[in-house]
């Protein structure tokens, strides 16, 4: 399952199923298949290199989770074979290969790559109505939150934010919070417009932001985010949330970046920097607030 089989065509269906045969070309077919160093070890598989010049090699995943995306993705594989021509078969091909290829160019430092793509993306949905997007890895509840649009706004506003090109991040992510259909794709381009806001040395509207969330906000996924601008609304206590940004795990990752957005918005560097070192010691690469954090060192902030 690796970028090798990467199909921009799957990516553009994928957010935007609706594209007419003359405007995008549908793949023949086979092959498509995992590459031939599958078999090697995991520490051997280098899948790309940090702003800071790391290489960053694959993340372990434990045996069963493994076993059952390959299952996944070569049950979606074999009905690609079988019917190249469905258009949901080469969406769920591409799905179960790397979900969406403009959010796996994140994940790989390719930031211009994600923005040609999300950009494409936009584009071909433009004026048409959004969908649910079909989750291949869903919630407890089994509930999708997030559709095409959304999707969309969301990681082509990370791709501007990540290249400290904040006006650009600024559209998206206000395109993402005016098309959120749920709260969980709301808070999480609230959250990001929030950061994006302070960037631009806007702190007033960054508030306002902030200001229309509540506590009571009913959310399937991004309990995370919606800490966070409670934080920035000043709800809850910076305290209540350091305990947690220590634990080595995602969510700990997407807390510690997002606390030290709040000490930076009040100029004490020295904690911003301490959680943003305690971010990139967590190992946990592929994480949004991983990547930001990291692309802030990169840059000397």
């Amino acid at each position: 399952m690796r970028h090798s089989i990467l199909l921009l065509s799957v990516v553009l269906a994928g957010c935007g199923g609706n594209a007419s045969a003359d405007q995008e070309v549908v793949p023949e077919g086979p092959p498509l298949q995992v590459p031939d160093d599958a078999t090697l070890p995991v520490e051997r598989r280098i899948e790309a290199i940090s702003f800071l010049g790391d290489t960053l090699s694959e993340f372990p995943l434990p045996d069963n989770i493994r076993a059952q995306r390959e299952q996944q993705f070569e049950e979606a594989r074999q009905r690609w074979v079988v019917d190249p021509a469905n258009i949901d078969n080469i969406i769920w091909a591409g799905r179960r290969a790397a979900y969406h290829r403009g959010h796996r160019y994140i994940t790989t430092r390719q930031l211009d790559s994600a923005v040609v793509d999300l950009e494409r993306a936009a584009a071909l949905v433009e004026g048409q109505s959004d969908q649910v997007e079909p989750d291949g890895l869903p919630n407890v509840q089994n509930i999708p939150t997030s559709t095409l649009h959304s999707n969309i706004w969301y990681h082509l506003g990370l791709a501007w934010y990540l290249q400290a090109d904040y006006q650009q991040a600024l559209t998206a992510y206000q395109r993402g919070v005016a098309d959120a259909t749920n709260r969980d794709m709301e808070v999480a381009a609230r959250y990001w417009l929030y950061l994006t806001l302070l960037r631009l040395d806007r702190p007033d509207d960054a508030s306002a932001v902030a200001d229309v969330v509540e506590p009571d906000w009913p959310l399937l996924e991004n309990t995370t985010y919606l800490q966070l601008l409670l934080l920035y609304r000043g709800l809850i206590p910076v305290d209540s949330l350091l305990p947690a940004t220590a634990t080595g795990t995602v969510g700990s990752v997407t807390l510690g970046y997002g606390v030290a957005q709040w000490y930076y918005a009040r100029g004490q560097q020295e904690e911003v920097r301490r959680l943003l070192d305690s971010v990139l010691a967590s190992g946990q690469w592929p994480a949004f607030g991983y990547i930001a954090a990291e692309a802030e060192v990169a840059r000397g902030e």
